[in-house]
């Protein structure tokens, strides 16, 4: 009894470094923000009257804010299979033995190096209305330009593009270490079988990588519902509150209107649709995936 006493001492005190990190910079904010929901507050964020779940009514029954969760879910579905498409065929493709692969493999994966913010103003310059590279090549196909970030239809798909380029080279970089891992004798063997690449890559390939894939998405889904940066940047949750994602929302309400109540609300919000969210990828993805 004395020896586990002695070792669990040993343990706290060697992880106390990480749970006084843990504490301060996660915990802590975790439990002010969800006392933070329950009041309104002043221009100085303290709290003043307590509100109880009112704020988490309001923002239940606020069309302002299911405009801003259906777009943060159409952003999602934006996201999250465009960047691992593109980030599979990437990897795919570089990953066989030809000259030059590795040239191609830092190519795909530069990104990574490559900021929210550079990404968002390169982008601005591409969607200008007049003159930018987007709505050049349609001046030159005969085709009417389009407003990029100033039309309300095109504006939630026009941050998304840089947000997937952005995204590609780590999805990119995660995958190919997956492809590496397969082993090659289960390709020698289907070869030997005569099955042809898309066999290969569907019966194979794919199973194979599956935990892979799996990781990249929870990932991905929890990234794109933290998306801030390139909406701050490019639209400032604009036109009409088209591009106004949850995040955005918040800082919003938290910064701009100093009404601290709500956004906190908005945030426990956010943090429990996340945990859902993952929980069920978890539960019913992970049964999906094939380890070896």
């Amino acid at each position: 009894m004395n020896s586990k006493r002695k070792d669990f001492r040993s343990a706290l005190l060697y992880l106390s470094p990480a749970l006084l990190i843990f504490i301060i910079f996660v915990f802590y904010p975790i439990l002010k923000t969800f006392y933070l929901s329950f009041f309104i507050t002043d221009r100085q964020r303290n709290p003043v009257f307590f509100n109880g779940i009112q704020n988490y009514v309001d923002m239940l029954q606020s069309p302002d804010f299911i405009e801003t969760m259906i777009a943060t879910l159409l952003f999602i579905l934006y996201i999250v299979p465009g960047t691992i498409m593109i980030s599979l065929f990437l990897a795919v493709l570089a990953h066989g033995k030809f000259k030059g692969a590795k040239i191609y493999k830092i190519i795909f994966s530069y990104t990574l190096g490559v900021s929210v913010a550079a990404s968002a103003v390169i982008f601005r310059f591409f969607y200008h209305p007049e003159n930018g590279l987007f709505n050049e090549v349609l001046s030159w196909l005969k085709i009417e330009k389009i407003g990029w970030l100033i039309d309300s239809n095109w504006a939630l798909f026009s941050i998304s593009i840089p947000t997937i380029w952005i995204s590609i080279g780590f999805n990119f970089i995660v995958l190919t270490g997956g492809l590496h891992n397969i082993p090659k004798e289960l390709y020698e063997s289907a070869q030997i079988d005569g099955a042809g690449w898309w066999r290969q890559f569907k019966n194979i390939t794919i199973p194979q990588l599956s935990p892979v894939l799996f990781f990249v998405t929870v990932i991905l889904v929890i990234s794109s519902f933290q998306s801030f940066a390139q909406i701050d940047l490019m639209t400032g949750g604009g036109p009409s509150g088209s591009t106004n994602l949850i995040v955005y929302s918040i800082y919003q309400d938290a910064f701009v209107r100093y009404d601290v109540g709500s956004a906190s609300a908005q945030a426990i919000f956010l943090f429990l649709v996340i945990l859902i969210v993952t929980y069920f990828q978890f539960k019913f993805g992970e049964k999906k995936v094939h380890y070896q």
